[in-house]
């Protein structure tokens, strides 16, 4: 049984688990209108966005002004490196901030552990990028909150030991080699009734998308993305449109986007920040103030979690980005190599540390 640190603390860990839902895939095509964008010259572009849901053109406009710039204000790099610091160069104060209390580490999956590349169903973690994550579990509760769906991100990251929350949290289970024969067992799993609609406009995406030269529509179980990366930027509106031409059939689905990527859920009051308040309740730390939670993200999605730790005034929000971006997340790092030293250091930071047995 896994041990985390203490942070000494009566810690009451309740077990979530479901069986986990059968996997599916992307759909990709060949080109039909000129050839696709070549992806690998811009697999490394940070094209987070901001701002809410998708509304009429404000989308186009919205993407473009996220692209970097080369002549980017220094000045306001700076300002706003005042105002997130980086997590690294933080490390100690952090620390400090977290004495005597427990640790509870959460983390997106793409462009946090994984870099974002031009096919997103290649976007592996590296083994050493695995290792950091599997140190920091010893120690710490530790939750992978994505929007993929949780098998699949399950598949990616290939670690037991820790709770996966999938579909932008709808969908949680607990890691499986923490059940005892008295545990209580939590299987959460909101928007079960979207499922079928969800089903159909999969179906129905996949057609509208043949048109569009390096378009993808992922099934996320309880939410779709279409994936524009290796779209030209002249057809972006085109994939636009034809997302919204689908979605006026469906009052009860909404849109939003985030890098690159357009993304259907369904019309409910969840998100990442709810998963995060979820799993901590799980864990037995609802109206307690023994504990720190972090949550590293990058994208616009995670804000929500961010903004739950703000609302809360425990633990800290990281964003991880190379470029200024309004967030509500206290500090930063740069990209996953930075998310790595920054994992290892806190796992190496209690690597002696008095431990203590996760109990039920």
């Amino acid at each position: 049984m896994t041990k985390h640190a203490a942070y000494p603390s009566e810690d009451v860990v309740a077990a979530v688990a479901a069986p986990a839902p059968a996997g599916r895939h992307f759909t990709s095509f060949p080109p039909l209108k000129g050839a696709p964008l070549d992806c690998k010259k811009h697999a490394a572009v940070d094209l987070s966005a901001s701002g809410g849901a998708v509304v009429g053109g404000s989308w186009f406009e919205s993407m473009k002004a996220s692209s970097p710039r080369c002549d980017a204000d220094a000045e306001h790099g700076n300002d706003w490196m005042e105002k997130h610091p980086s997590a690294l160069a933080s490390f100690e104060s952090l620390l400090a901030a977290a004495k005597g209390k427990q640790i509870v580490m959460f983390l997106d999956y793409d462009g946090t552990l994984s870099p974002i590349v031009e096919d997103p169903d290649r976007a592996v973690m590296s083994e050493e990028m695995r290792e950091a994550v599997r140190r920091v579990a010893e120690h710490f509760p530790t939750a992978i909150v994505s929007g993929r769906c949780r098998d699949k991100v399950f598949n990616f990251v290939k670690l037991t030991e820790l709770y996966y929350a999938g579909s932008h949290g709808m969908d949680i289970q607990g890691p499986a080699n923490h059940l005892q024969a008295n545990a209580e067992v939590v299987h959460f799993q909101a928007g079960s009734e979207f499922l079928p609609v969800i089903e159909e406009v999969f179906g129905t995406l996949t057609t509208k998308m043949e048109a569009i030269a390096g378009a993808k529509v992922e099934h996320n179980k309880y939410c779709l993305s279409v994936h524009f990366r290796c779209v030209r930027e002249e057809e972006w509106n085109a994939v636009n449109e034809e997302v919204r031409s689908v979605l006026k059939d469906y009052p009860n689905l909404k849109l939003t986007h985030g890098r690159k990527v357009l993304e259907i859920r369904p019309s409910i009051k969840w998100d990442k920040g709810k998963a995060l308040e979820f799993l901590l309740k799980s864990l037995g730390y609802a109206g307690r103030n023994d504990f720190f939670p972090i949550y590293i993200g990058d994208d616009r999605t995670d804000e929500d979690a961010f903004k739950v730790l703000r609302n809360m005034g425990q633990g800290i929000g990281i964003l991880v980005s190379k470029l200024p971006k309004e967030t509500a997340a206290s500090y930063s790092l740069s990209d996953p190599a930075e998310v790595k030293e920054f994992l290892r250091k806190l796992a190496k930071s209690k690597g002696d540390a008095p431990t203590m047995k996760m109990m039920t």
